[in-house]
């Protein structure tokens, strides 16, 4: 993505972002309309680009940054309105940029996460659950699906890494 469709996705994802966090933080939700205009934007930006190679990529991208974070939430560690919301950022940045997106996002989230253990005062049960995920990991033992804390200050707004990470991947990936 390059030229336009980039300064109008990046144009895009700022105020998305800005609201994001605001529903995320405040409510722990990130409503559907916001997905789906997100969807909308990017399908039709890469299609007004790059005719329907454009759309495809765009598809693609949605596809892929789907599989990539269901797999995380199969595992309990993202909610479904995260997947959704990253499935929709991947068709605005398209396939090509889904996989390092994913990256940088995956290090937003665990720089949010690591302020949030600290201030939530959650060190020592953090770093159990962790241990916990990567014993669950090694052959024949039993993946924990960990519950989600009662109180909120504990859990991750994830849509604010998602969107953060999305914008700072736009940066450093664009061509």
């Amino acid at each position: 993505m390059t030229g336009y469709p980039a300064i109008i996705a990046a144009a895009f994802l700022v105020p998305l972002a800005l609201v994001i966090t605001y529903y995320d933080v405040r409510y722990r939700r990130i409503p559907n309309p916001f997905v789906l205009a997100t969807f909308l934007t990017g399908l039709a930006v890469n299609a007004l680009a790059g005719g329907a190679g454009g759309a495809l990529e765009s598809l693609g991208g949605c596809a892929l940054a789907f599989a990539l974070m269901f797999i995380l939430h199969v595992f309990g560690a993202m909610g479904a309105g995260d997947v959704k919301l990253f499935a929709a950022i991947g068709s605005v940045l398209g396939a090509p940029l889904v996989v390092p997106t994913f990256f940088v996002v995956v290090l937003t989230g665990g720089a949010l996460g690591f302020v949030t253990m600290l201030r939530a005062g959650a060190v020592r049960s953090t770093l159990h659950n962790t241990l916990m995920l990567i014993v669950g990991l090694l052959p024949g033992w039993k993946m924990p699906r960990l519950t989600v804390p009662a109180d909120r200050r504990k859990t991750i707004p994830y849509g604010v890494a998602i969107t953060f990470g999305s914008l700072i991947s736009l940066l450093i990936f664009r061509p």
